[in-house]
């Protein structure tokens, strides 16, 4: 599926769930079920974050004029 070399990636990262994180290419993406488990956004404008009323990212956008 992708270019990745065996054992290039952690198999199961300390701490989380499978259902909590999938690989893109080489980068590990969280999964709503991970935010939810988190408790709060972090404001690092992620993929999946459920958290979209109050989203920290959204708050910290440059304002347009």
């Amino acid at each position: 599926m992708d270019d990745i070399p065996a054992g290039a990636r952690p198999q199961n990262p300390p701490g989380l769930d499978p259902e909590d994180y999938y690989f893109e290419g080489p980068l590990m993406v969280f999964t709503a079920a991970y935010h939810l488990k988190r408790g709060y956004c972090c404001g690092s404008g992620c993929r999946h974050c459920p958290y979209t009323e109050n989203c920290a990212a959204d708050q910290n956008a440059p304002k347009s004029s």
